[in-house]
């Protein structure tokens, strides 16, 4: 942080332009830091503040464009990526997605504030077919506000700001610290998640050749993935069937009693799967998921099909 800092006093706008355009494109730099200490730069004399203002926001658009044109064109593959973080990248999608398409154009104007919205907003967009000169009119406007405000909070304290920087080794110290604390609490968070769930995994695992061979003897696999149809490019593991996990209740009166099931997902450690596995052990039926998913079938070289169209998850789309 030290460092970063001090090359952003030495270097000017190329270290700004270079902070906004990574943060745009989902990369975890701060780029409202580079902004407020370019906004103080800027009181002080020592940067032009209508070049900053100006190329920033240049900047924040072209990785915005660049993000919004890479979910068009990869469809869902980009917002698994950036939802892999999440137990349930399935889930992730869905929810955001329906929380976009009810908010979408507002949102757009406010994703720059909120972690996490301002890397899926644009992907968003683009994979919901959302007009490209209606995204860069809304994109704009957003952009402007985000980069203005931490601009001129940086021009308004400029004084407070020269204090800060002059303390470079021990804010850049204390910065480090936090940082540490943070990493450590979320590799603690995962964790204690891993131990919780272990503990709960009554369910037997099977590897995907087992599951295979069942399946040759008459075994059923069914894909249990909260929405995992969600464009036409989908595949599942050929013969599987659809089971919804959020309509067991009624769905498990179609698995046949006494012959034994696999379950799979996409999620991190199999976790929807084993949910799944768990309520219909509670109802007398023999199951097993497979370890690793569809990822570790595909893995093995293991035959997989196109979803059938009729079965596609209807997502919203901007008309």
């Amino acid at each position: 942080m030290e460092s970063w800092i001090s090359n952003l006093a030495a270097h000017g706008l190329a270290v700004l332009f270079a902070t906004v355009f990574l943060e745009a494109v989902g990369l975890p730099v701060p780029a409202a830091l580079a902004l407020l200490i370019a906004g103080g730069a800027s009181a002080r004399g020592s940067l032009q503040g209508s070049y900053a203002v100006l190329g920033a926001l240049a900047a924040m658009l072209a990785g915005d464009t660049l993000m919004f044109l890479a979910g068009r064109y990869t469809g869902w593959w980009l917002l698994g990526i950036l939802c892999r973080i999440s137990l349930n990248p399935e889930s992730c999608i869905l929810r955001s997605a329906d929380s976009f398409y009810r908010r979408g154009r507002k949102l757009l104007l406010i994703a720059k504030f909120i972690p996490g919205i301002n890397t899926m907003a644009p992907p968003l967009a683009g994979c919901m077919n959302m007009r490209l000169t209606q995204f860069i009119r809304l994109d704009v406007a957003g952009a402007a506000l985000y980069i203005v405000s931490y601009f001129m909070v940086g021009f308004a304290f400029s004084d407070a700001l020269e204090a800060v920087t002059k303390g470079y080794r021990t804010f850049g110290r204390v910065v480090g610290w936090v940082v540490i604390a943070l990493v450590a609490g979320y590799v603690a968070l995962q964790l204690w998640r891993w131990i919780r769930e272990r503990g709960l995994r009554t369910v037997p695992f099977a590897m995907p050749s087992e599951a295979a061979h069942a399946m040759r003897t008459g075994a059923c696999i069914y894909d249990v993935r909260s929405h995992g149809y969600l464009d036409r490019k989908a595949i599942r593991i050929r013969g599987s069937r659809r089971l919804d996990p959020h309509t067991l209740h009624w769905s498990n009166a179609e698995i046949p009693a006494g012959q034994l099931a696999f379950v799979y997902c996409t999620c991190v450690r199999e976790a929807t799967s084993v949910r799944v596995a768990r309520e219909l052990e509670k109802n007398g039926i023999r199951v097993a998921v497979i370890k690793g998913g569809l990822r570790a079938w595909k893995k093995a070289g293991l035959a997989v099909e196109a979803v059938p169209p009729e079965e596609i998850a209807v997502l919203p789309v901007f008309g």
